[in-house]
């Protein structure tokens, strides 16, 4: 685009390079503390993954029992785990609101003490924490989603500002700078040959 070669559209130019310095080091700053929390988020992740396989291999001791009781064949413990809600609260990390894991509630199925062994209760408490690890992990999940996307628009401005409006403006006031130079010159050297021909003709 065209640049006017004026003292006011200088002034204009620099107003507006000042305005992209004074900007850039907090979009830079906003885009690092995101990197930084989506790095750490996902090491929450993989460290719900972790948890929740430990609770996984725990049941490898007696799952073995699950598959020789009739009842559990029949039914399956998985029928007296059911999800009733997910409840989530509200973040904010740099500026982006984001959803925050609080609890996972269950419906209540009762079953009958007298038809399932003893055990079944820490199977369900079990089955119920790994579905903790689930939600937790599916909001965490989430949260990256909402952040990445804003560190994609934060990274596209930084881009803007360093590889195109602040060169642009350097450039622009360069320009001008060049221009206007010239036209003083111009008007010394107009003003000396006048100054001459004065002289002469007096």
């Amino acid at each position: 685009m065209a640049v006017k070669l004026t003292k006011n559209e200088q002034k204009k130019q620099k107003d507006a390079l000042k305005q992209f310095n004074r900007y850039l080091p907090t979009l830079q700053l906003k885009k690092q503390q995101l990197q930084i929390c989506i790095r750490q988020i996902e090491n929450e992740i993989e460290a719900c993954r972790k948890e929740q396989q430990k609770l996984i291999a725990s049941l490898d001791s007696w799952i073995a029992v699950y598959g020789e009781n009739s009842i559990l064949k029949e039914n399956g413990i998985l029928s007296l785990v059911a999800v009733d809600s997910i409840v989530k609260g509200r973040g904010n990390i740099a500026g982006v609101e984001i959803p925050v894991f609080k609890d996972l509630t269950f419906k209540d199925i009762p079953y009958d003490l007298y038809e399932w062994p003893l055990w079944v209760d820490k199977g369900i408490s079990t089955l119920k924490n790994c579905s903790r690890y689930d939600a937790m992990i599916k909001t965490l999940g989430e949260q990256i989603e909402l952040l990445s996307k804003e560190l994609r628009v934060t990274s596209q401005r930084v881009n803007l500002f360093e590889k195109v409006k602040i060169p642009e403006a350097k450039e622009n006031i360069r320009k001008i700078a060049i221009y206007l130079g010239d036209q003083d010159t111009s008007a010394v050297v107009r003003g000396k040959i006048a100054k001459k021909k004065l002289v002469k003709e007096a």
